[in-house]
């Protein structure tokens, strides 16, 4: 949780600073929908929300807030990211994430986004599910409320379509592969 409390403090400073460009941003995404690309066949019978018997498509539903401040005129930002959300198993999770991202192309209205930084994830805890087989992929005790993961490297590729000055649509596209890859969608409000 000191991740998290990193987090709200670099937010403050940030949103305190006089000078905010045009690019800066603040933004709402709705979540979305996970993929295991290899399948959760042994814990797919946990989720309810699976849009297949092996686990590999399950819908998620939740929301990410989003702050970006630009250090280069639309091409080089640090973003803050705070996702709460139900889970596979439809149980309290989220993430904390700060990046880097940098812009790999724009056309016209078209832009994508390429980010890169710590994230912690957390979940409640699965280990008191009747029947959850341990993948160890989180850490935690079977007598703990929460399971968490920290990723140093944690990343997303964002593709924004301009509506209008200030207006974007985004799509984000998280790639955990081999163990998780999410989409999310929603705007960003460019801030004067």
């Amino acid at each position: 949780m000191k991740l998290l409390h990193i987090v709200c403090m670099s937010v403050f400073i940030l949103l305190s600073c006089n000078r905010i460009a045009a690019q800066d941003n603040i933004g709402i995404k709705l979540f979305g929908l996970s993929v295991h690309p290899k399948g959760e066949e042994e814990n797919a019978f946990l989720m309810p929300n699976k849009l297949d018997e092996h686990g590999y498509l399950v819908i998620n539903v939740g929301a990410e807030l989003s702050y970006e401040k630009f250090f280069l005129k639309d091409v080089i930002s640090f973003k803050v990211v705070q996702a709460l959300y139900a889970d596979c198993a439809e149980r309290l999770a989220g993430f904390s994430h700060i990046g880097l991202r940098h812009r790999i192309l724009k056309r016209g209205n078209h832009s994508l986004y390429g980010g890169l930084g710590p994230t912690l994830v957390f979940r409640r805890n699965w280990l008191d599910l009747p029947g959850y087989i341990n993948q160890n992929r989180f850490k935690g005790d079977p007598g703990d409320k929460y399971q968490y993961l920290f990723l140093w490297y944690g990343g997303e590729f964002e593709y924004k379509v301009g509506l209008s000055k200030q207006l974007d649509f985004g799509l984000s596209f998280v790639p955990g592969y081999p163990d998780l890859m999410s989409f999310a969608f929603g705007i960003n409000y460019k801030l004067n």
